[in-house]
């Protein structure tokens, strides 16, 4: 049995920070991962580029039952400390929009960069590793793998949530919770596409393949980003940002051509060019694709100037208010977050430690706190390993 000052399990984007923090500080530090590559998540991100923070990062980005849990963390170590690191491993990046950073090169950069730092730190780092049971000892703890048993002073839990199986997402975390009296906020797949049925479903799949940008609302909260019709349903940046604020049987409203006032622009036409087909005027503002299946749907084959305003004023609504059902999401397997996880109530927002056990801490995904979309969920893992780094 091999002794540590901390055991760090899961080395996605918060577990390497919190190895890399705690092993800066002159900790002995162990980081242990199931998986084959280390960093999976961080390398399928951003298309490939990794989103790895956002310069805008703040309590109004996450979602949680505590909304406030995430302020210390996110003081403590802001988007302008990671860029530090970023630009002294001379990683090349570029703002996309809203505070948005990428790399210029692969997100592997990210990876190898964050390795190199563990390995500056002196963390032991062993993958592929199973642990099979995690024990509370007077000293600390011991955790039991498939490959030897280790014993440490502090254990952080940096398992993630349950988004994207594929590469080995598990309740883990939340089961180790559990089982030391943490209660887990219910979880959901979130920043995911909404999927549809029946008739709605059949509409979309014609459109399948056309975006534009939109503007997207649902229980208080609103987005304008690009929305994108698949053959399954709605996605793209807009309606990814929405999911994580959507119930089941809540409506969705979606306004299809933000910058433009549908109702004045078709009473318009109908008096200045009334034998136009509504759709020709409508694809002046919306993808002609689209504007044939609105008008199609809508069973309007006359020109402009035969359509009574009542019905102008429906078409217009369908186009500026148009609001509808989603059947469900896509599911954790497109989800690039889980809603939900270890509640806050059960942690110190300045450490990231349990409240009930000594030594035993959550960060990143596993904890109920999920940001939106655009990097912000990178810099809750960077910002919530790092302060765990510090007292582990």
């Amino acid at each position: 049995m091999s002794d540590y000052d901390a055991i760090v399990i899961g080395a996605g984007a918060a577990g390497l920070m919190c190895a890399i923090t705690a092993g800066g500080r002159g900790r002995n530090v162990l980081l242990l991962d199931h998986a084959n590559k280390i960093g999976e998540k961080i390398r399928i991100s951003g298309g490939g580029h990794c989103n790895f923070t956002n310069l805008d990062a703040g309590a109004k980005n996450y979602i949680s039952q505590n909304p406030k849990f995430c302020i210390s963390a996110l003081k403590q170590f802001g988007p302008d400390k990671f860029v530090a690191m970023v630009e002294s491993h001379k990683i090349e990046y570029f703002e996309k929009a809203k505070g948005q950073l990428f790399c210029k090169g692969s997100a592997s950069q990210i990876i190898e960069m964050l390795l190199a730092e563990c390995r500056e730190a002196g963390v032991d780092v062993k993958n592929p590793i199973k642990v099979e049971k995690i024990t509370k000892t007077d000293a600390g703890f011991n955790v039991k793998t498939d490959n030897g048993e280790f014993k440490s002073t502090s254990v952080v839990i940096a398992t993630g949530g349950l988004s994207i199986p594929k590469i080995g997402a598990s309740d883990f975390g939340h089961s180790v919770a559990r089982e030391f009296g943490h209660e887990i906020i219910p979880t959901s797949p979130a920043l995911v596409p909404f999927v549809f049925a029946g008739d709605e479903l059949k509409s979309m799949n014609v459109l399948s393949g056309v975006s534009l940008e939109a503007l997207v609302n649902c229980n208080g909260a609103g987005f304008s980003d690009g929305l994108l019709f698949t053959h399954r349903g709605l996605s793209g940046p807009a309606i990814l940002q929405i999911s994580s604020y959507w119930k089941p049987g809540d409506k969705i409203m979606i306004d299809l051509a933000p910058k433009t006032d549908v109702f004045a622009e078709l009473k318009s036409a109908k008096e200045n060019t009334p034998k136009q087909l509504p759709q020709t005027v409508i694809a002046e503002f919306l993808p002609k694709r689209l504007a044939q299946g609105i008008v199609d749907e809508m069973g309007f084959s006359q020109s402009i100037g035969q359509i009574n305003d009542k019905n102008l004023k429906k078409l217009a609504d369908r186009i500026n208010g148009w609001r509808i059902i989603p059947a469900g999401v896509e599911g954790y397997r497109t989800a690039e977050v889980t809603l939900g996880g270890v509640d806050t109530n059960g942690l110190s927002s300045k450490t990231m430690e349990s409240n009930n056990i000594a030594g035993l801490f959550f960060i990143g995904e596993v904890v109920d706190v999920t940001g939106q979309l655009g990097g912000y969920n990178f810099q809750w893992a960077w910002a919530s390993g790092f302060v765990a780094g510090q007292y582990v």
